[in-house]
């Protein structure tokens, strides 16, 4: 197995349901050369969800294929991210301590904050995607997809962990993304990008100011109440970075 592929490999298997092929384990120290890669993995998982969002424009009108669009990426990635913004909601707000937050956070079970912002993020991804015309929400379910990985390495390149690293369930890296494996994140991340850019520069334009305006929202939280990230706090991030990027494409491109 080629040098990049493995971690690229890692990249698929963790942020999806799919299992890598033989040789492909995790090492200790996999998610560091993994994580550029993440972008790339989202927007193949936002073309999967392209994929079927066409496929059931075809048969069902109004908001069906947007649901079953949005449904395919739970499903697709065992709804990793779905739990982290449902987590986070729960301790960011539910908590009074950092001890307590924490403790929340880290709580499998699912409180009243988090129903509802959990509720809120899949209910506003479908409602918006169900404006869009249905090739443009190709293009922006491929970019929100790609960009809402991209605001995870951010926020891991910005952060501390904030978390007990004894009892994390992921070895999350000290140090930062070196030069070259930043240059590939962003290089991916543009790729994810591009066809949206390509189809509406004005919407693409507006839907990054979105992103970075929602996405940064779990970080900053995190950092007053948290002192950094943990692992669910990134879950939130790129549920966020999506809702924003769509938000804003929706805005300019979602009234034809």
């Amino acid at each position: 197995m080629t040098r990049e592929l493995r971690p690229f490999l890692n990249a698929v298997e963790f942020m999806t349901v799919l299992p890598a092929p033989r040789g492909a384990a995790f090492d200790d120290d996999w998610l560091l050369p993994a994580a550029k890669y993440f972008p790339l993995v989202g927007a193949l998982i936002g073309l999967a969800c392209g994929g079927v969002l066409l496929a059931a424009s075809a048969i069902w009108s109004g908001t069906v294929p947007a649901v079953l669009a949005v449904l395919a990426g739970v499903i697709l990635t065992g709804a990793l991210h779905e739990d982290g913004i449902a987590d986070t909601a729960d301790g960011l707000f539910g908590g009074r301590s950092r001890e307590q937050r924490l403790t929340i956070i880290k709580d499998s079970r699912i409180g009243s904050y988090g129903a509802i912002t959990l509720m809120g993020s899949v209910v506003l991804r479908i409602s918006v995607l169900a404006t869009l015309p249905h090739w443009l929400g190709v293009a922006a379910l491929v970019a929100a997809h790609s960009i809402g990985r991209t605001g995870i390495l951010l926020v891991m390149s910005a952060l501390p962990y904030a978390g007990n690293v004894a009892t994390a369930k992921l070895s999350y890296p000290d140090s930062r993304f070196d030069a070259a494996k930043a240059i590939v994140a962003v290089m991916l991340t543009l790729l994810g990008l591009a066809w949206l850019i390509a189809a509406e520069p004005g919407a693409a334009a507006c839907g990054l100011i979105g992103a970075v305006a929602l996405g940064a929202l779990p970080a900053l939280a995190a950092a007053r109440l948290i002192g950094g990230y943990v692992g669910d706090v990134l879950g939130a991030t790129e549920q966020l970075t999506q809702i924003g990027l769509l938000l804003g494409v929706a805005a300019i491109a979602g009234h034809g």
